[in-house]
């Protein structure tokens, strides 16, 4: 999908770039992404609605829920994910669908991620919704970022609460060290479950 500066998507429609950021500002007529940086850019479906143009398909995108747990022990833990977030989201009026998954945090092959990442990518999606950020990927978080940014679809994190860095760490190290006992056997997998057992109890938090 082609985009637009907010001087060039102006010129298109006849207006200035002022009068767009005054529509931006008043939530009247938004633009498609905005960087970082502030940068405001505008889609060619924009445009085509715009100048009501007939014959041209466009794509309505979605809001997407995205919530996920580690292991299907969790499944009490995936609804109440998955209420809450419908919860925020027809607070906020959005239309939305809810992709759920159950898997490690560093699996990068997940149905539900690879249904996500298929809709991005073919610019269906306005708009990620998720409860905290690692519900994405615990590691790599920013590759999925990017990802969006480039087909102009946001992130939205419902729960930005700042974590310790020492609760980091040990949510970090339950991660690796469960994923990698699953491959081990007898007296190493019992001594992997024993090492997660004490990182629980010692910090006091639940691996999700």
């Amino acid at each position: 999908m082609k985009y637009y500066s907010i001087g060039e998507f102006a010129t298109l429609i006849g207006k200035t770039p002022q009068t767009l950021r005054d529509w931006n500002k008043k939530g009247t007529f938004l633009p498609q992404h905005v960087t970082d940086g502030g940068t405001r850019y505008y889609s060619q479906e924009q445009l085509n609605q715009f100048l009501g143009l007939k014959g041209v398909v466009t794509n309505t995108k979605k809001v997407i829920g995205y919530c996920r747990v580690s292991s299907n022990k969790q499944k009490d833990d995936l609804v109440r994910q998955v209420e809450n977030v419908k919860i925020y989201m027809i607070a906020k009026g959005y239309q939305f669908d809810v992709i759920t998954d159950i898997g490690s945090g560093l699996n990068y092959n997940k149905k539900g991620l690879n249904q996500l990442i298929d809709m991005i990518t073919d610019s269906k999606v306005e708009k990620v919704v998720v409860l905290y950020k690692d519900r994405l990927l615990r590691f790599g978080f920013e590759i999925i970022e990017n990802l969006c940014s480039k087909y102009g679809t946001t992130i939205e994190i419902i729960d930005n609460t700042e974590k310790t860095e020492e609760q980091e760490l040990v949510e970090d190290l339950i991660q690796v060290v469960t994923v990698f006992s699953c491959r081990l056997q007898g007296k190493r997998a019992n001594k992997a479950k024993k090492m997660i057992k004490e990182l629980m109890e010692n910090d006091n938090i639940y691996e999700s």
